[in-house]
């Protein structure tokens, strides 16, 4: 997997060709909170083409997707009663109201989750699978999946968050290659009655596709023959690649990192980068990144909805972590983040992948939702406060496991240069608007750290106590960056 690598001929290229950073405008009749018409209807189901082991169920097939790159099996889920036929499950006979499928084989896939017809419903219930590695065949121990994922998504108000298309959803589980799986979901009780499971509970599986093609290594070329050769092949991909076109090459893998000094000799006075004269004069920016972009991760860009939704500025960031387990190398990255990309989208039914930015637990950085890595892109992160905020999330779980230094360390060289465009100091305190939340209600302005938790905003256990016991680092390292003192 090299989507997190830089080919020689992008380092080469890119560095020679770093271009001034400007912050460009919306595109006509895109501006703030305004999204261009949705694409089609984005439902995929796959069929399994495994073939069953004596006593192992097989999932039953459908068409396959063959439209994108990737495929989402979406298989529905069963009563599991103490008279279920045997070899549909390891364990005992289960409660007439707990929902699941047996033990059985499906077609290869990656990453998991449940979701649900009414996005407004909540799974009061546990939800635990095991699966099998496609490389050995073996069955993973029980593991949960965690269920209390409304937290996340697109403010109630907005045309994203009144949309059709969502769905209830817990978070996705990355299980790395595999072929087999067996789910269970268990209903809360409530004074020895259980709680009501959601209507149309079906488990997803995701394939994540191959690998983006990348550039053969050691080849030199002209700046209009390595365009020519990079430049998206698709609409879509021209579109979300433009952009960045201040930044780096259309095409590019990764926009370059420049130095403090670079980046600040790329703003233009015209550019909007800073949003107060005392900024201007002054400007406190960390130096730029690298940047992966949504190509060198192969983000197909067939599956979100066309164009792109701003907000007006970015006054506060908000850190999570994915949620997806640990289970990854820095090798599978690009896999993680592909697969919850297709999750949110197909599964979840949202415009686009939910965060802005995403960092793996070596410290790479990824452009996250479509719209351009320096602009204020509306993302669908922290539910209530998406409004002038943006959203980076931490590959990975953090409740009980500590963050990498190297991830905590992107977080804030990411910040200090994103927030610097606008002016903002990471060690300071702002105010946001509540869209509405089960911590404050709509309309309620709301005080919080400029670097923030997704806990402060919403009732959630994330971005995990470990992480979120990181976010003083983050912030003064940020402001360092910045050459604040």
């Amino acid at each position: 997997m090299r989507a997190y690598l830089v080919s020689s001929i992008a380092v080469t290229c890119a560095a020679a060709l770093a271009l001034p950073l400007t912050l460009a405008t919306p595109a006509a009749g895109a501006g703030p909170g305004v999204a261009a018409p949705a694409v089609a209807d984005p439902a995929t189901v796959a069929d399994p083409a495994a073939v069953a082991s004596p006593g192992v169920a097989v999932a039953p097939a459908a068409a396959p997707d063959t439209a994108v790159a990737g495929s989402t099996q979406s298989l529905p889920l069963e009563r599991l009663g103490p008279d279920r036929p045997r070899g549909r499950s390891s364990g005992p006979a289960e409660s007439s109201a707990v929902r699941g499928l047996g033990r059985r084989d499906v077609r290869p896939f990656s990453l998991l989750g449940v979701v649900w017809d009414d996005v407004g419903a909540p799974l009061q219930g546990t939800v635990e699978v095991r699966t099998r590695t496609a490389a050995d065949g073996v069955w993973s121990d029980w593991q949960g999946v965690e269920t209390h994922n409304d937290e996340h998504g697109a403010d109630p108000g907005t045309a994203e968050g009144r949309s059709g298309a969502l769905h209830g959803s817990t978070a996705p589980l990355w299980v790395g290659d595999s072929d087999g799986v067996e789910i269970r979901v268990r209903p809360e009780r409530h004074e020895g009655v259980d709680a009501p499971l959601p209507s149309g509970l079906r488990l997803e599986l995701v394939d994540p596709g191959p690998e983006p093609a990348q550039d053969a290594p050691g080849t030199r070329v002209t700046r209009a023959a390595w365009t020519a050769a990079a430049a998206p092949a698709t609409a879509e991909q021209t579109e979300a690649a433009r952009v960045n076109a201040d930044l780096a090459p259309v095409g590019a893998d990764v926009i370059p990192a420049l130095t403090r000094a670079q980046t600040l000799a790329g703003l233009p006075a015209t550019a909007g980068a800073v949003t107060s004269r005392a900024a201007a004069a002054k400007p406190y920016i960390g130096p730029r990144p690298k940047i992966i972009t949504r190509k060198g991760w192969g983000a197909d860009e067939k599956l979100r909805e066309k164009g792109f939704v701003y907000t007006k500025t970015i006054k506060a960031v908000f850190v999570h972590h994915s949620a997806t387990g640990n289970r990854y190398t820095c090798k599978q990255a690009p896999s993680v983040l592909r697969s919850i990309y297709r999750y949110h989208v197909k599964s979840s039914g949202w415009r686009d992948i939910g965060y802005n930015f995403a960092v793996d637990k070596c410290g790479n950085i990824y452009e996250g939702r479509a719209g351009g890595v320096a602009k204020p892109v509306m993302g669908a992160h922290t539910l209530g406060f998406n409004t002038n905020s943006m959203g980076i999330a931490v590959l990975g779980s953090y409740g009980s496991t500590s963050p990498p230094a190297a991830a905590v360390t992107a977080i804030a060289r990411l910040t200090a240069w994103k927030l610097g465009l606008h002016g903002v100091n990471p060690k300071a305190k702002t105010y946001l608007t509540s869209g509405g939340g089960n911590l404050y209600k709509k309309g309620r302005k709301v005080r919080f750290n400029v670097i923030a938790g997704h806990r402060d905003g919403f009732a959630t256990e994330c971005p995990g106590g470990r992480l979120y016991n990181k976010l003083g680092t983050a912030r003064s390292a940020s402001a360092k960056y910045q050459g604040r003192r």
